[in-house]
């Protein structure tokens, strides 16, 4: 196949010269291990620190509100407030008191779940939800941002720095320390060391190191308080795959592979120091499935199905799940239905408080036809994307589409009411795979009675950085409406994702170019020809500038990651001495203002508050002690980086070591990124098809699927 073009460059040539057609056949095998984790949840962030010694936040807090504080405070404000009202339905359990009065009931129920002689249904049942006032008419107040949260005081800190000198830690880790154990962190770290577990990126043998240094003789591996911070350990371990819970045998295992001499004594004891809660859920027709599908069943069992294993899970995603299940069960019991003409989508949302809608890209026009039919109808309606730029220039200019993350801190989007209700009637989320259960909570908190709620997205890609399964939960309940979108997406690209989506890697007729398979024998070929295709043959063939075109690989380590396409795309595209810690102004970045969201941007320079961007969402300072954790180069980014971003042209890079990292899900998101033009350059051999065909996204373990069950008892429409 020759250019569109008729040029016939040397080596250029060759990139969009060969196969046309979808890679159902091509080249090697992985070796990036940062690929084995198939949710790549930790990529989401910029760098997780290897060792102990990297810090991962800043020592201090900007003296300006900036918009992640605003993020961050506004997550710690709902927090508080689902902290509020769980306290209503029974007191906490007490750090470090004996096993007695709630935590006391608490193991006794698990362990009768465990020896079947009782369900723990009955312990977690939800309290009746206090009816909210009614909202005015009209509610404009935008409320003052919330507070910056205080930065560690000089004492706090220099208390930390002596206590890790002492343990042998590296001085960089105070600011993390402090801000993560507050401003008493020096006592707390010296009275549990393994609290230093509380940092991302401490791993178990440093900790444990640690305290070696600071209690001598005094530790063992059976120490009450190294079993407590490693059962968190593999909670916060777990939340970067995804899961907001874990079965209570799979922590014991996890805790016996550190050499917990007593794991089931390791977790009664984190269970009776309040660290971590425990859960039973009831698996019956009561799940969402219908009772008239259960009835027919043949092997029809008892009205009450068998319990799933007991569950372990840290408070704040236990609280964000619940939060969620209350707040989507109120917005479902407080609409008022209506008779609305128009498509299926439409007559749903007006009989229904929660709608949920499914489909490719083409899809996404439907809901944007409902919102704008509902505005018609005199409706307040607001529709939220992930990606700031997926807005086009109309909706930024009209304010009729906000990022989620700027409508939830408060930098875009309607008014509020004095309780901080924002002033819809009708908010529809597109690329609702995307949002986790904490952003999700937060979002339903917003939200006033008898507002519609429409999640509209694509179940196959991948999901959420965070943990939770908000969509795929909300789908697997059935307790809503759901409308699922038959419009194929168009062109080679659209044939080809299509396939994927159902397992199979078909090869399509690309006359225009539109795929293309550029096959490589090694990673450093790999290298080569992506840096190639983004400066000349992608340009020279569609006309389409390198800021145009995103580079998609697995993992952010290997010889073809997306640190080593960085720096080979930096050199070849906008070359300087990175006089900015490591950048020059027109790098491309990508920027994780909160852990779990990624902002892709522009360098524009530095000055003494730090590095500034020019971001979709405006421009953005990021603190110069942030830079180095916050901010790497982003012209190559992961699967879930992109995800919820779409481009003209990309470029997605499969080296002999990605195969362990691929996926269905994985594939069918990276190549669905691309609108005009998808390279693939193609260095797995059989396994992208056999990914395809045979490697499902790993399951979450979730709870948010019951609790809306159990809310909503009456089955939706499918």
């Amino acid at each position: 196949m020759t250019e569109p073009s008729g040029e016939t460059a040397p080596e250029a040539s060759e990139d969009l010269a060969h196969e046309d057609v979808a890679p159902s056949a091509a080249p090697g095998t992985p070796e990036d291990a940062e690929t084995s984790e198939p949710s790549e949840a930790p990529e989401t962030t910029p760098e997780t620190p290897a060792a102990a010694g990297t810090p991962e936040g800043a020592e201090g807090a900007a003296p300006e509100l900036s918009e992640a504080q605003a993020e961050l405070a506004a997550q710690r404000e709902l927090r508080a407030r689902i902290e509020a009202r769980k306290a209503e339905k029974g007191g906490p359990v007490a750090s470090g008191a004996k096993l007695s009065g709630a935590a006391a009931d608490l193991l006794a129920a698990v362990r009768a779940v465990e020896g079947g002689s009782a369900s723990g249904g009955a312990f977690f049942e939800p309290a009746p939800e206090p009816a909210r006032p009614a909202r005015p008419a009209e509610t404009t107040v935008r409320p003052p941002a919330p507070a910056a949260p205080p930065a560690p005081t000089a004492g706090a800190l220099a208390g930390v720095r002596e206590v890790l000198a002492r343990g042998g830690a590296p001085e960089a880790l105070a600011g993390p320390v402090a801000a993560a154990l507050g401003e008493q962190a020096a006592e707390a770290l010296t009275e549990d060391p393994w609290r230093l577990l509380a940092v991302a990126g401490v791993r178990p043998e440093q900790a444990d190191g640690f305290a070696r240094a600071l209690l001598g003789g005094a530790c063992g591996p059976g120490d009450p308080r190294r079993a407590v911070a490693l059962t968190v350990w593999l909670l916060d371990r777990a939340a970067l795959q995804g899961h907001t819970a874990l079965p209570l045998d799979e922590v014991r295992a996890g805790l016996a592979r550190h050499q917990v001499p007593a794991p089931e004594k390791a977790v009664e004891t984190a269970i009776s120091e309040g660290a971590v809660l425990v859960f039973q859920e009831e698996d019956g027709p009561a799940d969402g499935a219908p009772e008239e599908a259960a009835e027919d069943e043949d092997t029809a069992g008892p009205e009450e199905g068998p319990s799933e294993p007991p569950l372990l899970g840290l408070d704040r995603y236990a609280l964000a799940e619940e939060s969620l299940a209350d707040g989507l069960a109120r917005l479902v019991r407080t609409v008022t239905a209506e008779e609305w003409d128009g498509e299926e989508l439409e007559r749903a949302v007006g009989g229904h408080g929660l709608v949920l809608h499914t489909g490719g890209e083409a899809s996404r026009a439907e809901p944007l036809a409902l919102a704008a039919a509902a505005r018609e109808r005199g409706l307040r309606v607001l529709v939220t994307v992930h990606d700031a730029e997926r807005l086009s220039e109309e909706e930024r200019a009209a304010g009729t589409a906000v990022p989620l993350a700027a409508l939830l801190s408060g930098t875009a989007g309607p008014g509020r009411d004095e309780e901080g209700l924002l002033a819809l009637d009708l908010l529809v989320v597109l690329d609702a795979p995307q949002v986790d259960v904490e952003t999700g909570a937060m979002l339903v908190e917003a939200l006033p009675d008898g507002c519609r709620l429409v999640l509209s997205g694509d179940p196959a890609v991948l999901g959420a950085a965070g943990p939770g399964a908000v969509l795929a939960d909300a789908l697997a309940a059935r307790v809503c409406p759901r409308v699922v979108s038959r419009r194929p997406d168009p062109g080679p690209i659209g044939e080809l994702v299509s396939g994927i989506g159902i397992g199979e890697l078909n090869q399509v007729e690309a006359p225009g170019k539109e795929v293309v398979i550029v096959p490589v024998r090694d990673a450093g070929e790999a290298v080569h020809r992506t840096v190639q295709l983004v400066a000349e043959s992608v340009p020279r063939a569609f006309g389409l500038g390198p800021e145009q075109t995103r580079v998609i690989t697995v993992g952010h380590g290997g010889s073809a990651g997306t640190r080593a396409l960085n720096a080979a795309l930096k050199q070849r595209l906008n070359p300087g001495p990175g006089r900015f810690g490591g950048y020059d102004p027109g790098d491309r970045v990508a920027y994780a203002p909160v852990p779990g969201r990624t902002v892709s941007g522009t360098v524009l320079g530095a000055d003494a508050d730090g590095l500034r961007l020019r971001t979709a969402e405006g421009e953005v300072v990021v603190p110069k002690e942030r830079v180095e954790s916050a901010l790497r180069h982003g012209w190559a980014l992961t699967a879930h980086q992109a995800a919820g971003g779409r481009w003209p042209a990309v470029v997605v890079v499969l080296p002999g070591d990605a195969a362990p990292g691929l996926s269905r899900p994985w594939v069918y998101t990276a190549f669905g990124r691309a609108e005009r033009h998808l390279s693939v350059v193609h260095g797995v051999d059989q396994a992208l098809p056999r990914a395809v065909a045979e490697v499902p996204a790993p399951a979450r373990t979730t709870r948010l699927r019951p609790l809306l069950a159990g809310l909503l008892a009456v089955p939706g429409e499918e």
